[in-house]
Order: C-alpha cells, then structure tokens, then sequence
C-alpha cells in the first residue's frame, strides 16, 4: 500500500483494526517467550495500539514503527503521556518512559536501528501489506534482526471474496517468509462468527493464527 492510503485512513478515522484493549493473545503468549524485563522490543506498523503500554507495563522498552504522524500523536495523548521528539534518520522519534515511537517507513530502517531488538511483537503488520510488500517486509526483518523471539498474528480466508487490508496470509506463507526462523504455532481459531464484514463478503472461514517465532 502507498503511503497516502495509510494517511488517509488515519486522517478519515477509519481505524478499524485498532482494538479497544490489550491483544488477548499477547497476554496469553508473551509470557511464554520468556525475554527478561528490560528488553527492547519491536513493534511495526504499530498504530496507536494499547499493545503498546501493555508491553511497556510489563517491564519492557518498547520500539514501535508507524506511519502516521496523527496515530503517533494520537497514542501519546490518549495514554496522557508527554513525549520528547528527536530525529534519528529520516525518523521523527517520540519518547516517553519505557516507549518510543519511531514516525517514518518501516522500510526505511537501518540494522543499527534495531540492533538492541531481542523481542518482536506484530499483530496488524504483516496482515496490512499485500503479497510484495509482504515479502519485502519479511526479508528485511530477517536480515536486520539480530536474535530473539516474539509473537506474530495473521489472518487467513478467500482473499478473492474481500480486497485487504487485512489480507489473506496463509501458513506456507509465513513458514517460506521466515524461513530462517524457527516458527510454531501456538493457536488457530475460525473467527468469522465475530466478524460481520468478512461474513457479509461471503467469507465461510476466517483463521486468526497465532505464532511464536525465534529469529
């Protein structure tokens, strides 16, 4: 997807992958990971998601990669935060506490730029990308991360039935992508009785997959 698209969604409040609470699968799985308080973890295409300072209040120093100048304002001032903004490259860094956000491409970065990432954590990053980009976004992601573990969610169904964003991304794809990685499976669940839009397109089976990943 081109920038404008992003900025445009922000910009008209068409945020419907943003969710009111803290991921369910985050809270059940990072656990497990077992990185020590303190770690630095990654978190693309971030939005203003209460992942975010859920991670943070667990202990951990929280990298997020956004777009959207509006999202990154947007999650400072709903979590009453005041942030300290700096340039690192061509991002526009926002700090607060145990969170930074880095405003800018995701496909901007430098391995310098996460080189103290040993934690990983997407949920709506993968799933927002079609087919090249997503590529695009796995290889980088193995070539600049530099050890670790993390949690990645997906999304899969007829993607013939209903245009993405959130796309279709199948298991063979995720496994081909991270090839390098270690990837299991921690959850499949058939989530199309909680979702009206994918049902209206036509959409029999939608499975939100949860994995966990060591790169």
């Amino acid at each position: 997807m081109e920038p404008a698209f992003w900025h445009r969604k922000w910009a008209d409040n068409q945020i419907g992958f943003h969710q009111a609470q803290a991921n369910p699968y985050l809270q059940r799985y990072w656990p497990g990971l077992g990185l020590p308080a303190g770690s630095r973890v990654l978190v693309p295409l971030c939005g203003k998601s209460l992942d975010l300072a859920w991670l943070a209040g667990q202990g951990y120093r929280v990298r997020g990669i956004e777009l959207s100048r509006r999202a990154v304002e947007d999650f400072f001032q709903e979590q009453g935060l005041e942030a300290q903004v700096t340039q690192q490259g061509p991002f526009e860094v926002w700090r607060s506490g145990e969170v930074e956000l880095w405003c800018g491409d995701f496909f901007a970065l430098q391995a310098e730029d996460v080189a103290d990432c040993v934690g990983l954590y997407d949920r709506a990053a993968l799933i927002a990308l079609p087919a090249p980009m997503r590529a695009r976004y796995m290889a980088l992601l193995s070539r600049l991360l530099p050890g670790g573990s993390g949690l990645l969610v997906t999304l899969d169904y007829q993607q013939e039935l209903l245009a993405g964003p959130p796309f279709a991304v199948a298991d063979e794809e995720v496994r081909t992508g991270f090839a390098g990685w270690h990837v299991q499976e921690m959850e499949a669940r058939d989530v199309i009785g909680e979702s009206p839009k994918f049902m209206q397109a036509g959409v029999q089976r939608l499975v939100e997959r949860v994995y966990r990943v060591r790169f």
